[in-house]
């Protein structure tokens, strides 16, 4: 056993404690104050109402975390991981950090082994509602989830147009596609694609702000895609939809895509593909979100021979997995009807 060995281990024990710090962060809005030329723990300190050395402790373990950067006199910089807890940063994961620190987020996870026991999520246990039906209770964090899936998607639409020929159809469906953050990307690049944005009326709030001029060619429609999909696209994209949910619940929602899809047309889900087996090297974060998946929601994340079963169970035939750059850590599964071979 090297040296490193217990310390690797030590670092992820003390996981969850790096989590809170990093949600009071957020919460305090400490990088936004930071900015581009710096603060001492006192200023902070003074704006926050909380004594100098209490947020002199909070911003030294920041800058153990790699966030901050300090200096003499007690100042500190952000590091360019710690520029990505800024609201105002060009590439932002302020809301995206603050929800997955949210004692929303994390209340059901003590109850993991229970989870793992029953195979239900633990979430209604504590909350006494499912989550996303707590999350319409509070339209705060209702938003603050919206704003967070749009910065997780923000990857995603840097690279998705480049990665999959979208001009080869008249009509794009984004079934949940909330505020529209990727299908505002595809739409750009494709100048003579349609859209059609389908969310519930919560989801879909700040889509017309986000798709702005787009509107012109891209029809916002409210519903649950539990009940049915929206007709009239000849390709229907499902990023992040599908891990929330069970098998069953899942060919529910494709088998509506199957119900309305044309002929020669496609079923796009954009979702991490598990490999068989775990490797080494691998990132781990997705593997935890398929047990943030199992607390909280029920869902769970998927290899492509689930992706394959799920989609047959739906009328769906897999034809291609392509890999979006390593980077987003997604992938596109298309799928069409069996009887279409193109």
């Amino acid at each position: 056993m090297t040296e490193a060995q217990p310390r690797e281990l030590m670092r992820l024990v003390f996981g969850g404690m790096a989590a809170q710090v990093i949600g009071t962060l957020t919460r305090l809005e400490i990088a936004d104050a930071i900015g581009d030329g710096g603060a001492t723990s006192a200023e902070l300190g003074a704006a926050h109402d909380i004594p100098a050395q209490q947020m002199h402790r909070l911003l030294r373990a920041a800058a153990g975390l790699g966030l901050l950067a300090e200096h003499e006199g007690g100042r500190f910089d952000l590091t360019p991981q710690g520029a990505l807890l800024r609201k105002d940063a060009p590439v932002s994961l302020h809301a995206f950090a603050r929800m997955f620190t949210d004692p929303i987020m994390l209340g059901a996870w003590p109850r993991l082994e229970q989870s793992l026991r029953t195979g239900k999520t633990s979430f209604e246990d504590v909350y006494g509602a499912s989550f996303f039906d707590h999350l319409a209770k509070v339209p705060e964090m209702s938003a603050l989830f919206n704003a967070s899936m749009s910065q997780a998607t923000s990857g995603v639409a840097a690279t998705l147009p480049a990665a999959y020929d979208f001009g080869k159809f008249t009509t794009l469906a984004d079934i949940g596609g909330g505020d529209g953050t990727l299908l505002s990307a595809v739409l750009k690049a494709n100048p003579d694609l349609r859209g059609l944005l389908f969310d519930s009326e919560a989801g879909a709030a700040q889509a017309p702000e986000t798709l702005g001029e787009l509107t012109r060619r891209c029809e916002i429609r409210t519903g649950d895609f539990f009940e049915s999909v929206p007709a009239g696209a000849d390709a229907y994209l499902l990023k992040s939809i599908l891990h929330d949910w069970s098998d069953e619940q899942c060919a529910v929602i494709l088998g509506h895509c199957r119900k309305v899809l044309p002929e020669n047309g496609r079923v796009l889900i954009v979702e991490p593909v598990l490999p068989e087996l775990v490797p080494a090297d691998g990132p781990g974060g997705v593997y935890l979100s398929d047990l943030n998946m199992l607390v909280n929601v029920g869902g769970r994340e998927r290899t492509r021979t689930d992706f394959e079963n799920l989609c047959e169970s739906a009328g769906l035939r897999v034809t291609d997995v392509i890999r979006l750059p390593p980077q987003t850590g997604f992938s596109v599964i298309e799928a069409v009807t069996p009887a279409d071979r193109a």
